[in-house]
């Protein structure tokens, strides 16, 4: 075991890869020579060599469509997105080459690939590198979409995600990025802000996707999140005082249903919280799933608490994205339904 930030475990996790399977090779821009923009694949090119790991044209496109064709002939690439907000030029390689090729070829070609995106806000980058894109991808049937809140799932998960046989969209919050975080000294520390480093196995070990993970047990509620919002949700209830059982989806696309039926009927309340905005975010699909499945268990309308439906604030950002306070007023309405 090993203390690590998140940005550590990543790194971790392709050094891993990239020792255990010469099949796998980690590129995008300055993710070589640099090591990335937020530091995640520094030292892979030294330690690896420049055809294991190397730096690509700004061309999110390109990254994404190389990575395609990489994958079809056996490789497994895991590329770099910069920014989630920058993987537009590239969706339409995602949604009409990655995600389909499988079924356009009936399995005689599979698409091994992973692309990593740093996601969501905390570090004041306002509208074009805050976004939290992640119900993009959970629409687009063939492509599985992880989303880790701790440095030990991080790895494990990124190991799993390398493994599938099929594209696989790591979203990576970049709040949780490096530890402790204090918002540039703009209000005082708060905890929810925080996340402390993780203790991280060394070596090789997968994280299952399509299993979530109980992150605390209550009685009273349950709450559906995932990434940085699980810290939010685990500080809520902590200082109101709200006996919820706290549920880190870990992946979206493998659902781990179960886990999440089992937990609402045990409760009968649910509250969904995430960081993109309110209308068509994921959370939308988890209140209808819980609607349909928990129907007849549940004393209370299914809540969201959500980001805001605008483009993302820059001066505003803390107050754009749900914080305890708003989370635990949630949770008390809810409650309230009798």
């Amino acid at each position: 075991m090993a203390t690590m930030t998140m940005i550590e475990a990543i790194r971790d996790a392709l050094d891993v890869a990239i020792t255990e399977d010469q099949r796998v090779v980690v590129f995008g821009e300055d993710v070589g020579y640099f090591g990335g923009v937020f530091r995640c694949t520094a030292g892979l090119q030294k330690k690896h060599g420049v055809a294991r790991c190397f730096d690509t044209p700004i061309s999110e496109l390109g990254i994404v469509g190389a990575a395609v064709g990489m994958a079809s002939y056996g490789l497994r690439p895991v590329v770099e997105i910069q920014f989630a907000d920058y993987m537009y030029p590239a969706y339409d390689q995602l949604v009409s080459e990655a995600a389909r090729l499988r079924y356009r070829t009936a399995g005689e070609f599979t698409c091994p690939m992973v692309v990593r995106m740093p996601t969501g806000g905390g570090i004041f980058g306002a509208q074009t590198h805050s976004q939290s894109p992640e119900a993009l991808f959970t629409h687009v049937t063939g492509l599985k979409t992880v989303v880790p809140s701790n440095p030990q799932d991080a790895k494990g998960l990124l190991l799993s995600a390398i493994a599938d046989p099929d594209p696989v969209i790591f979203l990576e919050p970049k709040r949780l990025y490096n530890g402790p975080f204090d918002g540039h000294h703009e209000r005082p520390v708060s905890p929810w802000r925080n996340h402390p480093l993780g203790e991280v196995p060394s070596g090789h070990y997968l994280i299952p996707l399509g299993q979530a993970a109980v992150r605390r047990v209550g009685s009273r509620l349950t709450i559906l999140t995932y990434g940085t919002m699980v810290h939010v949700a685990l500080t809520a209830v902590s200082e109101a005082g709200i006996d919820a059982e706290v549920i880190d989806l870990r992946t979206l696309l493998p659902l781990d249903l179960e886990t999440i039926v089992t937990s609402v009927k045990k409760t009968g309340r649910c509250v969904v919280l995430h960081e993109a905005t309110l209308t068509s975010g994921f959370g939308a699909e988890l209140a209808a799933l819980v609607q349909a499945e928990c129907f007849w268990h549940l004393h209370a309308p299914v809540e969201r608490v959500a980001g805001w439906d605008t483009p993302y604030p820059h001066t505003n950002e803390w107050d754009y994205f749900p914080g305890p306070a708003r989370v635990a007023a949630a949770c008390q309405r809810v409650m309230e339904v009798q």
